[in-house]
């Protein structure tokens, strides 16, 4: 997109921020100014969203971007520690 005034610009945030929310209930939380390789994936889709969205076939954006969103929905997913606790059988 190249967009040289600003008549448009409430419109674009509001966008931008709808894509913000979809990619996040998508694949998970994300800073959409972070310096992390899942941040700038996720901006990236943002963007790319937001594009789609401007255009009118925000309809086709998941399936051109399944990949993409598969693997940061992957990526994003938290670790979790397991801890294992044993009993020692008193008897």
């Amino acid at each position: 997109m190249h967009i040289s005034h600003s008549v448009e610009d409430n419109n674009l945030k509001r966008l931008l921020s709808f894509s913000v929310a979809v990619i996040k209930n998508r694949c998970g939380d994300f800073t959409i100014d972070g310096e992390k390789e899942t941040d700038k994936l996720a901006t990236e889709l943002v963007f790319e969203r937001s594009r789609y969205a401007y255009n009118d076939a925000v309809e086709f954006f998941e399936d051109n971007f399944l990949s993409d969103l598969t693997s940061l929905g992957i990526a994003l997913i938290p670790e979790t520690t397991t801890t294992t606790t044993t009993t020692s059988g008193g008897g």
